[in-house]
């Protein structure tokens, strides 16, 4: 058999063993959904217009479903929905490596969809919804059309090695791969259970934007976050925080970067304080931020 009746022949199994997993969310199909146990449908948070939405199974029934767990920074949800007989996907226990053979699957557009590619890099990183670091995800060259996200990228075996959640540029996607603490994850949201992150409550400019401005005002140059909003009673509001305010440490790490904010503040565990140290005009302040006696935030901001 030849490369080509290979490639072709994994590709309708991996449409016979995947296809009947996959649905597709809202009406107009702009996303795709893997039945994930029953009546458990998993797709990105991004698909999502409300709490509820239309799924649309493989054999055309239309089903209404109820949000019930979600990860907005991982840009992951899981849905209530009366999966009736659609199967359970069947998750690979392999790790994928760069030049692995790999199978986009969707129902974009409410057709299903299967296409072929390579894994183009392994153990890489992504941005999220709201500008948050994604780990755990493998790029590839599978084509994705529009309506593609949140459906599966599978192996020649019809298994489901990852979740295609991003574009990563002209013909490269990025998936969140099928390991176990994604899994982990999936049970959770499936469970009912969302994930909620840290939250500032402030947006910020980057450092090379902080000391653009700062020069332009006639302030010394320096590294650090530039406060340009703070949400109304949100923890740094609380704190005092403003705009203007440059935030050049927390909790002792310098903060050359948003990442380096973000990585403390998922690192605080149970920890109810933050200690920033802020630059205001030339003048250095130590603040304290509190979230005791209150869930994570999860607003859009640091």
């Amino acid at each position: 058999m030849t490369a080509l009746h290979e490639i072709s022949s994994a590709a309708r199994t991996v449409a016979d063993q995947v296809g009947p997993t996959l649905v597709a969310i809202g009406r107009g199909g702009r996303g795709t959904g893997v039945v994930v146990a029953t009546d458990r449908v998993l797709t990105n948070a991004h698909n999502l217009r409300d709490r509820t939405t239309t799924v649309t199974f493989a054999d055309g029934r239309r089903v209404q479903g109820s949000l019930l767990g979600v990860d907005p920074d991982g840009d992951l949800a899981v849905l209530a929905v009366e999966t009736g007989n659609a199967p359970v996907v069947t998750w690979s226990d392999t790790a994928l490596g760069t030049g692995d053979a790999v199978f986009g699957v969707s129902r974009a557009g409410g057709r299903l969809r299967v296409t072929f590619g390579l894994v183009t890099a392994a153990e890489t990183d992504f941005r999220g919804p709201r500008g948050r670091v994604v780990r755990g995800a493998v790029e590839h060259c599978a084509p994705l059309t529009r309506g593609s996200s949140g459906g599966a990228l599978a192996d020649a075996d019809g298994r489901v090695v990852a979740i295609n959640t991003h574009r990563n540029g002209p013909g490269f996607y990025a998936a969140r791969t099928a390991d176990p603490e994604l899994r982990a994850l999936i049970e959770r949201l499936a469970a009912g259970e969302s994930v909620e992150r840290r939250s500032l409550g402030v947006a910020l400019a980057p450092v090379h934007v902080a000391r653009r401005l700062r020069r332009a005002v006639g302030l010394p140059e320096r590294d650090g976050l530039l406060v340009r909003g703070v949400v109304e009673d949100s923890p740094a509001a609380r704190a005092g925080l403003g705009n203007g305010d440059l935030l050049v440490k927390a909790n002792d790490r310098d903060l050359d970067h948003p990442d380096v904010l973000h990585e403390v503040l998922d690192g605080l565990g149970e920890a109810d304080e933050l200690t920033l140290v802020v630059v205001r005009g030339v003048d250095e302040h130590t603040i304290v931020v509190s979230w005791a006696g209150e869930p994570a935030a999860s607003d859009t901001g640091a």
